[in-house]
């Protein structure tokens, strides 16, 4: 297991807990600050799909910049336009180099209040407090999943007045505080430079 026994009871005393004390570090801040004129547009450009994977994983940059103009922006357009969350992610994956970890980022930079950016620490963290069952290792997370992490991060964001942005941070913050060895098997561990 990649997590310690936890000390909290509920995953809502957790999360309260770690609830973030501060605003976002100041390149965060930033990105978000801008997304607001793509989210008045309804969709991205290339420049900001690439802001948001230098921001989540630049590993995959050269995949990313394979996607043209057109599609980068008829693919956000139409996603962003899905009244179903499964739908939204799906659609955010047909991009060259897009996962579901940085489907969720761009989702979230675009619409902050209601998004969180899924990823390894945050899904290994619920699997711990057994409010997921699969998947306990938190890798090659599933659109299904996604949906899943997003209901319940979504469910403790209104239970504590908070958002969903923030319910992810508190997470990813207990996870860093109770993770026990690497994040991956080959001995990595996922870089800290910003809060995904």
């Amino acid at each position: 297991m990649a997590v310690k026994t936890l000390p909290y009871r509920s995953l809502k005393a957790l999360i309260r807990a770690y609830l973030p004390g501060s605003t976002e570090d100041r390149n965060t801040r930033t990105l978000l600050e801008e997304f607001a004129e793509a989210r008045r547009r309804g969709y991205l450009t290339n420049a900001e799909l690439e802001k948001v994977c230098a921001w989540k994983s630049p590993r995959v940059m050269k995949q990313v910049r394979r996607n043209s103009p057109a599609a980068v922006r008829d693919v956000t357009r139409a996603a962003f336009s899905c009244t179903s969350e499964l739908d939204k992610i799906k659609t955010l994956l047909t991009l060259y180099g897009i996962g579901i970890p940085m489907a969720s980022a761009i989702l979230m930079f675009t619409y902050p209040k209601h998004y969180a950016v899924i990823d390894i620490r945050g899904w290994q963290l619920l699997h711990a407090m057994k409010a997921v069952e699969a998947n306990e290792r938190g890798v090659n997370l599933t659109p299904g999943q996604w949906v899943e992490f997003l209901e319940i991060v979504r469910s403790y964001a209104r239970q504590l007045g908070a958002t969903a942005r923030d319910v992810q941070r508190a997470l990813f913050q207990a996870h860093i505080e109770f993770q026990i060895g690497n994040l991956y098997e080959d001995g990595r561990s996922e870089p800290l430079r910003q809060q995904s």
